[in-house]
């Protein structure tokens, strides 16, 4: 009789884990190619239907028309450059601000401990994820107050609020991460904490500033509610709103094409962003995910 306890299971060939292998990186590579389809694919289709016209808009063909007449009216558009000026100079002013106001408190709540450290965090959470249309009134009658109605500079005070909490609860975490022997060094050296900020922990952080700036900005460039609301002359409104309120030639006529040329042509500095920053964002996404 044949002892069960002697008998090994069969070694599975090389080729067997081999053919594993291939079929993993198969799926792998079906699995990546239907999230970028499924991501990229808008994109595609707003540029396809940028380049047709007339009753070409309304067929499902996938490969573009290569018309590129809504493009041209867009450059010779005075109207759509200057809000393009507009947002560029709205979204870059208030990333900036963002960034020296949000370093600041995040320095103060990642490093110097004080009684309400955790209660601050939690209501910059808090306004963090208010909804903008419970502070449009208040926001419009300081807006009024302070004389800025009509202007962009009115747009960078509004945006602020919802960009200062988002980079101040961000860069706490990567502050938190840094080591405290860096900080302890530098105080027994006599440093005190605006040039630990600005001498250490500053030039440590540029993945994280990268990263957040980007976000920043991004939320500056689409911003809707608060452009539409405080300006009101085609000189002074950004991109979202001039895209908003792109019409037809006449009351029956939906300008699909124009709007899906204008915005192709917004996504395109968003894009141009992220790829020129890639390593940095990638950097700062992945800090302190490990230890050690």
């Amino acid at each position: 009789m044949t002892d069960l306890s002697l008998v090994r299971p069969a070694r599975k060939s090389s080729a067997y884990y081999r053919g594993r292998r291939q079929v993993l990186r198969v799926l792998q590579i079906l699995a990546l190619s239907l999230v970028l389809i499924y991501t990229l694919f808008p994109y595609y289709w707003a540029f396809v239907s940028s380049t047709k016209q007339g009753a070409a808009l309304y067929r499902s063909v996938l490969l573009p028309a290569l018309d590129f007449t809504y493009y041209r009216e867009l450059i010779n558009n005075p109207v759509f450059i200057g809000s393009l000026l507009n947002s560029a100079y709205v979204a870059v002013a208030t990333t900036c601000l963002s960034l020296v106001i949000g370093i600041s408190a995040a320095y103060a709540l990642g490093r110097i401990d004080f009684p309400q450290r955790r209660a601050v965090l939690m209501i910059i959470l808090m306004i963090s994820i208010f909804p903008q249309v419970v502070v449009l009134s208040g926001m419009f009658e300081l807006i009024n107050w302070l004389g800025l109605f009509n202007r962009p500079s009115a747009l960078i005070l509004t945006y602020l609020l919802s960009t200062v909490p988002f980079t101040t609860w961000i860069l706490t975490t990567f502050i938190r991460e840094f080591p405290r022997e860096l900080e302890e060094a530098a105080i027994v050296d006599g440093c005190s904490h605006l040039r630990i900020l600005l001498k250490i922990l500053l030039p440590l952080m540029g993945p994280s500033l990268a990263s957040t700036g980007i976000l920043a900005f991004i939320l500056a460039w689409n911003e809707f509610l608060f452009a539409l609301t405080f300006t009101l002359t085609d000189e002074n409104r950004t991109v979202p709103v001039a895209i908003g309120l792109i019409a037809g030639t006449n009351r029956y006529e939906y300008p699909f094409g124009q709007i899906m040329a204008a915005s192709v042509t917004v996504t395109l500095p968003l894009i141009a962003v992220v790829l020129i920053f890639q390593r940095r964002i990638v950097a700062g996404l992945t800090a302190g995910a490990v230890k050690g």
